[in-house]
């Protein structure tokens, strides 16, 4: 895979190279006290970082550049030293793509393995791809099981899913609905899928949509999206929660300043425990932090250490959490009673310790659209479940062969 991948990038960081050398009259790499990290981040988050990340001057100067469309442009510039940034602040999914194309230092390089058994497992796990360590993970955010206090109340939020199916039929009447989601999204429904011991893809990069678990999960689930409107957009869902037309949804901490301008009462509960596994709805996880691209590792390696290590202050993950809504990677960070006091943080918490992290393999671009289809074909379009996993497996393995 990694040299298929190489080969269709190739052209494209020739003209990248060419391209970058018009605008600029000096190689981004020649100047080992300087550091750009491009970023994808709102305001708040690059402004804590940069104010951090400011201390290390004069002696290191650091640039946070914020790209639109950073994945793309990490493909395009490789490693090319006059285009190339020394590092970047994103995601974790994507680190299997770079890691094939040969543009990563891995973490341990410069960090000790050791020093870094402060973070939580769930956001190394993240991090790894290979056996190697590519990220140094910030803070990370998982899907949350919301409920509107004024229609459920806190005796009556669903410890299990048949209990939440419960609740659904004695509530969705007259424009109301109990219970709202994403259903034929696969970042929302691997929730259910994992539940059962199932998988849209495993780290081995292979294919489980015809696994008994996934498609006992996408049959079991079909009772529920019935309860739902056909219509499971990200806007249809989050609006009819935010007008008090849905009792309680499955959504991610970005929803919540929303919520809260609306003025609702908003409880967080754990996520339900499915009655047939005795495991709880696990959704995938996002993990943020920074990755090195290997010209700086070779060519600044004490400026990156400093950077990185700098990067490892409790307290920054803290302001960072606050700042984006998501959660601390350090677990020390979760004795401080900033974080203690934090609801929508703590709930993360609790979530992640079930939560999967978002697998970070080249194959998963492929999966995010076949599982999709599957979806659709089950839960919108009424095709047999057993009849649809076994078509979209073959499908995904098709075009995960199509990669290599």
């Amino acid at each position: 895979m990694r040299k298929k991948i190489l080969c269709t990038v190739l052209a494209m960081v020739t003209a990248a190279a060419a391209l970058g050398g018009c605008g600029r009259s000096k190689a981004v790499g020649t100047d080992a006290s300087a550091i750009t990290i491009w970023h994808d981040k709102e305001d708040a988050v690059a402004q804590v970082l940069q104010k951090q990340l400011d201390q290390l001057a004069p002696e290191i100067t650091v640039k946070l550049e914020r790209k639109s469309d950073l994945t793309e442009a990490l493909k395009m510039v490789g490693n090319d030293p006059t285009a190339a940034p020394d590092m970047y602040f994103f995601a974790h999914d994507k680190i299997g793509v770079y890691a094939e194309m040969g543009i990563l230092s891995p973490i341990t390089d410069f960090i000790p393995r050791k020093e870094l058994d402060q973070y939580m497992d769930m956001t190394l796990q993240a991090a790894t791809y290979q056996e190697q360590i590519y990220q140094l993970p910030v803070y990370y955010e998982t899907l949350l099981f919301m409920y509107n206090k004024r229609y459920m109340k806190e005796t009556e939020v669903p410890a299990t899913t048949e209990e939440l199916y419960a609740y659904m039929q004695e509530n969705t009447r007259g424009g109301h609905y109990g219970f709202v989601e994403q259903h034929s999204t696969a970042y929302y429904s691997a929730g259910w899928i994992h539940g059962f011991g199932g998988y849209i893809m495993n780290s081995l990069g292979e294919p489980g949509l015809d696994l008994p678990q996934t498609e006992e999960a996408l049959e079991y689930h079909k009772k529920f999206v019935e309860l739902m409107p056909g219509e499971s957009e990200y806007s249809t869902v989050n609006t009819l929660f935010n007008e008090g037309k849905a009792h309680a949804t499955i959504a991610g901490p970005w929803l919540v300043p929303a919520v809260h301008q609306t003025g609702m009462d908003l409880g967080i509960a754990p996520m339900p425990v499915v009655d047939e596994t005795g495991m709880p709805l696990a959704p995938y996880s996002g993990v943020q932090g920074i990755q090195v691209l290997k010209i700086a590792g070779e060519n600044k390696k004490e400026a990156v250490e400093k950077v990185l290590r700098l990067l490892m202050d409790p307290g920054l993950q803290v302001t960072l959490a606050k700042a984006s809504g998501c959660a601390p990677a350090i677990e020390a960070c979760y004795e401080m009673d900033e974080i203690l006091s934090d609801d929508v943080v703590m709930a993360m918490k609790q979530t992640a310790e079930n939560a999967v992290p978002m697998p970070n393999r080249p194959e998963m671009d492929v999966m995010w659209t076949v599982a999709g289809n599957l979806l659709v074909d089950i839960n919108m379009s009424g095709k047999d479940t057993a009849e649809s996993c076994a078509s979209a497996q073959k499908e995904a393995l098709r075009l995960i062969e199509q990669m290599k």
